[in-house]
């Protein structure tokens, strides 16, 4: 069963993505018709941000958001919630532009959030999610990234490091976004600890993960890094708050 729980905007960041933008927008626009999309494109040089004015202008459904440079994908989605919460949507969801995300399995997502949860995500490793086209390399990264996050941060999500996801309004106003400096795999690691920490409620589904056909991944050697050692330390300030004495 298919439901809507309010006004929903998918936010979708975008840099250098002309070729897959006008594909994943019209899966989105075929699979649920009353959702709204958000672009927010980074300036990209290949032309993106005037493809998506040009699909805006054709569809009331979709609305674009110019940003003036590459500023990373935390930040962008960062100005795409803040966009959505003044505009009053109910359910805000991260997708990725290049059909990583399936479109056509959004409704799970929406489903979990009308049954009560807080942040709904897409995930590849609980019981029926898959991978399509990753590399043994990028698996194991990925497995191996998710059960670092939960033995470091002590969080019981199968797939924290996931991209597809849906959040309460009321979510992202509890979890102080201003607060958030990190960007990719920390990015989505960083929005899921502050959800858990305010005993809010995190629900996954299962999802397929198709490896991108056109374009490059924005994957790099700098942001798994950054995950590395922001989760560190996230995690020895967790042990301190939680060894802290109480008065």
């Amino acid at each position: 069963m298919e439901r809507t729980p309010g006004r929903v905007l998918v936010i979708v960041p975008t840099y250098n993505e002309r070729e897959n933008l006008p594909l994943i927008t019209r899966r989105l626009r075929e699979a649920l018709p009353d959702v709204h999309l958000l672009v927010a494109d980074d300036n990209s040089p290949d032309g993106t941000g005037r493809i998506a004015d040009e699909l805006a202008e054709r569809d009331d459904h979709v609305h674009v958001l110019h940003r003036t440079s590459k500023q990373g994908l935390g930040a962008a989605y960062i100005a795409g919630f803040r966009w959505g919460l003044a505009e009053g949507y109910d359910v805000l969801v991260e997708m990725d532009a290049d059909g990583s995300h399936q479109p056509e399995e959004l409704h799970k997502l929406l489903d979990l959030v009308a049954d009560g949860a807080d942040l709904a995500i897409g995930s590849r490793w609980v019981p029926g999610g898959k991978t399509v086209n990753w590399p043994v390399s990028r698996e194991f990264l990925s497995r191996g990234a998710n059960t670092y996050v939960r033995l470091v941060l002590g969080i019981p999500v199968r797939d924290a490091t996931a991209g597809f996801r849906a959040y309460r309004a009321a979510t992202l106003e509890k979890i102080e976004l201003d607060g958030v400096q990190s960007q990719g795999y920390c990015f989505q690691v960083d929005l899921t600890l502050r959800t858990v920490r305010q005993g809010l409620r995190v629900k996954e589904a299962p999802i397929t993960f198709v490896e991108r056909t056109v374009g490059a991944s924005k994957m790099s050697r700098k942001i798994i890094l950054e995950a590395f050692w922001r989760i560190a330390l996230w995690g020895v300030a967790g042990l301190g708050e939680r060894f802290r004495p109480r008065r």
